[in-house]
């Protein structure tokens, strides 16, 4: 038998803020990039195509709302995804339009 989810409204206000950063091509990019493992920015910028400038205010974003992080080596700064959660939710909407 099937188990019945309720949301709270905290949960709605969470998984609207999730959905409104994934809802941005640019930040997509830069988590497709990242799927692969932790790059520094002129890296994303590389495989993305996207402007230093837009890259930085979208890892500042997916920063604060806590789906990636930041080491700092040396001079650089490699960011990586926080938590998997991330990836299947982009894996489950891309499969469920097929």
């Amino acid at each position: 038998m099937e188990q019945k989810l309720t949301f709270s409204d905290e949960d709605l206000k969470s998984l609207s803020s999730i959905f409104k950063i994934l809802g941005e091509v640019s930040r997509l990019k830069i988590l497709r990039c990242l799927m692969e493992g932790e790059k520094c920015v002129t890296e994303i910028i590389n495989a993305t195509g996207l402007m230093q400038a837009n890259v930085s205010k979208q890892i500042k974003i997916m920063q604060e709302a806590g789906i990636l992080e930041c080491r700092p080596q040396g001079l650089q700064r490699y960011y990586k995804i926080t938590n998997p959660w991330i990836i299947e939710i982009c894996r489950i909407v891309c499969k469920s339009k097929n």
